[in-house]
């Protein structure tokens, strides 16, 4: 297989990807004029000898939301943030895995996303070192694991499959387990569409 790499210029890449595409609702019912809270995440990436990979968490079962989910650090947007969103995604990675924010360098963004929770994420990408001192939040953190991206990439280990929500049939995207983890829904989506970035930029 094919390793997956990272363009010099992966930041103009996600600009251009960004401004293509409308934000995506996790489910086509999910009406775009409803009030959503602003959020965003940061989808770290690092490279070892081995290749390229992304930084996951796993929720704890006491966060308001997406309980016990795979997840990248992230959260809802503070006053503190000055309507920055990526300063969010960097300041919620400090405090949910001890990420320095000096040590993020962030690349771009993918589209929102409209989640059913009622948040609007906006998905940041950015470069981590690796190793960094992890510290986990007792609280909203129960594990924190990466994934490389070649395994990401392989479209044998990925699938969609049909959900209920409110009445309303969707498609759902999935990975198979990985490290005893299943990635799915918002997070395997932004996945995704990273992947699909990486695909035109390596082709």
């Amino acid at each position: 297989m094919r390793q997956v790499s990272i363009p010099d210029d992966l930041g103009n890449r996600l600009l251009q990807w960004e401004q293509e595409y409308r934000p995506h609702s996790e489910i086509p019912a999910l009406s775009p004029e409803l009030k959503l809270n602003p959020a965003a995440v940061l989808m770290p990436l690092f490279v070892t000898r081995d290749g390229w990979n992304l930084f996951y968490t796993r929720r704890t079962d006491r966060v308001g939301t997406h309980r016990g989910e795979v997840a990248f650090p992230g959260g809802a947007a503070e006053p503190g943030d000055g309507g920055d969103l990526v300063k969010t995604a960097i300041r919620e990675a400090w405090e949910e895995v001890g990420i320095k924010p000096a040590d993020v360098t962030t690349l771009g963004s993918l589209p929102e996303m409209n989640l059913v929770s009622y948040f609007r994420v906006k998905p940041v990408v950015g470069l981590i070192p690796w190793p960094f001192e992890m510290k986990l939040s007792e609280d909203e953190v129960a594990r924190a694991f990466s994934v490389p991206l070649d395994w990401l990439a392989d479209p044998a280990n990925s699938y969609t499959k049909t959900r209920e929500f409110n009445g309303h049939r969707y498609e759902v995207r999935y990975f198979e387990p990985y490290d005893g983890e299943v990635i799915w829904g918002a997070t395997a989506y932004m996945t995704w569409q990273l992947l699909q970035v990486l695909k035109e930029s390596n082709e």
